[in-house]
């Protein structure tokens, strides 16, 4: 046989080499089957009820969708990863639709991003869904379901659901178990169940693991003012809530822990990535363009809802005689452009394509703000041990905000990225135990300069 020298980037169909034997197909045992004739019937009930049979709208009806839903493919995932090995596995990733942007995953693609210009501009083609939800949103907020309600439900299910998932894949790990069960806590109470119960005695809706930038309108000038005008304690309550967390909570925590506390650990963004989106994570680009690409986005999002907040704010305390109709047409642009079609349409919908971390990666505000301090003011590094490193590159493939986590390892440097949400599986993927998640005792000896931070950023902006 020929011999061939393989460089650091080679194509292996270019020098000949064929696709590499896969393992048989393990057939789908009864108790996977059954879990799936559940799951069938449960979205079988689904169709039917949206299309008006009965006993849509009623609670019998709901359950005969949740239940078997749930737990047909919670069962299912139990059986999948029930009689492998513990450890992470990955095997055949690559040649699979779904996971490697063949046509199974276009089709997911398409039907998600359906399922999200829907919900924003015609929300009338989801009233069979909306209906079969009623009873549950009756007993938590006192009123009949809307798009938003349904759409919170669906949320919480598919991170509940895949929640079971990663329980499973990642069972022999105890960082990736406690911070799958924190997402599924602060999706389950903070961002559903809190809101809609609020509404239920005449409260504000407020969603208390989100706050600005990323809930830009917990800042704004009206929501502010209706905060304060609302009958009762709860609206200065909230207010204080969303002051501490934006200017007190949010760089204390993140000096302390990084941005993994709130990206990883509390937000529903963070955590249908984490779940629902753990198939698609390989999917993220790892190259040198989208790294330039998503620091001058990123920043940009932010800079874009710093200056729509200090106009209206300035719009207000003038009576609107400084800009106008200019702030509050900036404030609509950004709920289209950004809040609809970037954090939704393309950051959920494009999971099959671009990997689970669009919207973190390229436009997210918050992690924006948030990787500032990680950067430059944060404890937070993930450490290498260069000599252990056999540059497999597991650590950059499962990495779903495109870090080339293996540059760093084979240099023994520390990972600070701005970008990194300390996710943790780099480190739980890696064979050799190469990488750590540390919080370290200072922020000074991370890098070189790290004892500057001001001179660092500087630094940074130069070569942005």
């Amino acid at each position: 046989m020929e011999q061939h020298t393989i460089s650091y980037d080679f194509d292996e169909e270019t020098l000949g080499f064929e696709e590499p034997e896969k393992a048989p197909a393990k057939p789908l045992g009864t108790g996977e089957k059954l879990s799936l004739a559940v799951l069938g019937f449960g979205i079988l009930m689904f169709a039917l009820q949206a299309m008006g049979m009965p006993p849509g709208g009623t609670w019998a009806g709901f359950l005969l969708v949740l239940l078997p839903v749930f737990f047909g493919t919670a069962f299912y995932f139990y059986l999948d990863f029930k009689d492998t090995v513990p450890g992470i596995k990955h095997d055949n990733i690559y040649f699979r639709g779904l996971t490697n942007k063949g046509v199974l995953g276009w089709l997911v693609g398409i039907v998600f991003t359906g399922f999200y210009i829907a919900l924003y501009w015609f929300p009338e083609y989801l009233a069979g869904g909306i209906k079969i939800v009623n009873p549950l949103s009756v007993a938590l907020s006192g009123s009949p379901a809307n798009n938003w309600f349904f759409y919170g439900f669906l949320y919480t299910l598919a991170v509940f659901v895949f929640g079971v998932r990663m329980f499973m894949k990642y069972r022999n790990n105890r960082y990736q178990k406690i911070r799958t069960a924190s997402v599924m806590f602060f999706q389950l109470g903070f961002a559903f169940l809190i809101p809609n119960i609020l509404m239920l005695f005449n409260q504000p809706e407020f969603y208390l693991s989100y706050f600005w930038p990323l809930k830009p309108e917990y800042l704004f000038p009206g929501t502010l003012s209706y905060f304060v005008n609302h009958p009762g304690g709860l609206g200065m309550f909230l207010i204080f809530w969303g002051a501490v967390m934006t200017f007190i909570a949010t760089p204390l925590l993140t000096y302390y822990f990084g941005k993994r506390w709130y990206c990883s650990w509390v937000c529903g963004c963070g955590g249908l990535a984490e779940t629902m989106g753990d198939p698609f994570r390989q999917l993220s680009d790892k190259s040198k363009k989208a790294w330039r690409i998503e620091r001058w986005l990123v920043h940009s999002v932010l800079v874009f809802i710093v200056v729509t907040t200090v106009l209206l704010w300035v719009n207000s305390a003038t009576s609107g005689a400084v800009f106008g109709e200019a702030s509050m047409s900036l404030k609509k642009w950004y709920g289209f452009y950004i809040g609809a079609i970037f954090s939704g349409v393309i950051g959920v919908g494009f999971y099959p394509i671009m990997g689970s971390r669009v919207w973190c990666r390229f436009g997210c505000p918050m992690a924006a703000v948030l990787g500032i301090f990680q950067r430059y003011l944060s404890r937070f590094r993930i450490t290498t041990n260069g000599d252990q490193c056999m540059s497999c590159g597991n650590c950059s493939t499962y990495c779903e905000m495109g870090i080339d986590v293996r540059a760093y390892a084979q240099k023994g440097e520390n990972i600070v990225r701005a970008s990194c949400v300390g996710c943790g599986v780099c480190s739980a993927v890696c064979p050799r135990g190469v990488l750590k998640l540390e919080d370290g005792g200072t922020f000074k000896d991370r890098f070189s300069g790290a004892d500057r931070p001001l001179g660092a950023l500087i630094d940074s902006l130069k070569h942005v």
